[in-house]
């Protein structure tokens, strides 16, 4: 089976337990990728995953700091060429599966970097993005995020740069965004664009989740819904396996079964430490609100994960979870990893 995590982490998350931690939740100071990542990713059963590379947020200078991130990345993937290979083109991702590797995509979650020149998504694509999101969950130059209140929309500068990434077969990501920023950028785009990570707000109120109106739309015009392994999936911000699954069957019902995937907001390996990990995050909550970087339903005692869905077992789980609802391996096949890659051949060839 193909697995493709339409956003996710390839690292160990032990090992940044073990340094000091940055007063930038966001910022990349390096990349944890050791043996036992690429074993578990292997183990897993994944094909291939949109990684966070570039500016998020924070105080660094973003079109500076994502050179240096993308330069990072590309350093792993000169380490690793036995077990990592980065995807450009949809045709990558089953080179991947055939040759055992994990396939990267190189992904944005954020387009502040652009600064005010559209024509800086030739570099990017130059370089190998392959993914950019439009917003975080603040505003930018392109629209607003997903926590601004005021809900104005894609601005001018922000349909520019959707035209570059359509110009040159960059996937538009409206995770994050403000309802009316995804809303209109589904409209001016003439490729289709994806959520790559989100949940249904119809289900939990919060600001992160997409609404039907969204997903209606982005499903209509081709695009791609991702559902995530994230506290925004439950009221309480304490999601189980149960909560993905009603998530997933919700954004099926709303756009069909060749539009839902997954994008997981998450690592494959899993936390050995509970204890150690729950100061670490909650420091990590607490420096994302006081940047503006966090949004409704991240709280102190939260975790960036559904508890009973992590670790290498964690998409064998879903599988099963969602076979017993019923659904067809066909089906199945196409949340897991089919409806990203006919999504990404449609975009990047």
């Amino acid at each position: 089976m193909i697995i493709v995590n339409a956003l996710g982490g390839l690292e160990n998350p032990n090992l940044a337990l073990t340094k000091p931690q940055s007063d930038n939740p966001v910022a990349m100071d390096n990349i944890a990728i050791d043996d036992r990542t690429i074993a578990d990713a292997r183990a897993s059963g994944l094909t291939a995953v949109n990684v966070t590379l570039g500016y998020v947020g924070g105080p660094e200078e973003p079109y500076e700091e994502t050179i240096r991130t993308i330069a990072m990345w590309d350093d792993v993937l000169r380490a690793r060429p036995n077990d990592l290979l980065r995807v450009e083109k949809a045709s990558d991702i089953l080179r991947a599966k055939s040759e055992n590797k994990i396939g990267l995509i190189y992904g944005f979650q954020n387009a502040a970097m652009m600064g005010s020149d559209a024509t800086r998504v030739a570099t990017f694509a130059g370089l190998g993005v392959r993914v950019i999101q439009l917003t975080y969950n603040p505003r930018n130059q392109l629209g607003d995020g997903s926590m601004v209140k005021e809900n104005h929309g894609l601005t001018d500068f922000g349909r520019e740069v959707v035209a570059q990434l359509n110009q040159h077969r960059v996937m538009v990501d409206l995770s994050h965004s403000g309802q009316n920023t995804c809303l209109d950028a589904a409209r001016v785009s003439k490729a289709p664009i994806s959520i790559n990570h989100t949940g249904c707000r119809a289900l939990v109120d919060l600001p992160r989740n997409k609404t039907d109106e969204e997903l209606k739309l982005v499903a209509s015009k081709g695009g791609f819904i991702g559902i995530y392994f994230m506290p925004f999936l439950k009221a309480d911000s304490h999601p189980h396996a149960e909560d993905v699954v009603a998530h997933i069957e919700h954004a099926v019902n709303v756009c069909g079964e060749d539009c839902v995937g997954i994008g997981t907001d998450g690592d494959v390996t899993g936390i050995d430490d509970m204890n150690v990990y729950r100061s670490f995050v909650a420091k990590q909550i607490a420096d994302r609100a006081k940047q503006g970087l966090g949004a409704t339903g991240e709280t102190p005692d939260t975790y960036p994960f559904v508890i009973d869905l992590r670790g290498p077992d964690q998409f064998r789980k879903l599988e099963a979870l969602l076979k017993a609802k019923g659904y067809s391996e066909a089906r199945i096949e196409k949340i897991m990893g089919k409806n990203f890659l006919h999504y990404a051949k449609e975009i990047w060839g």
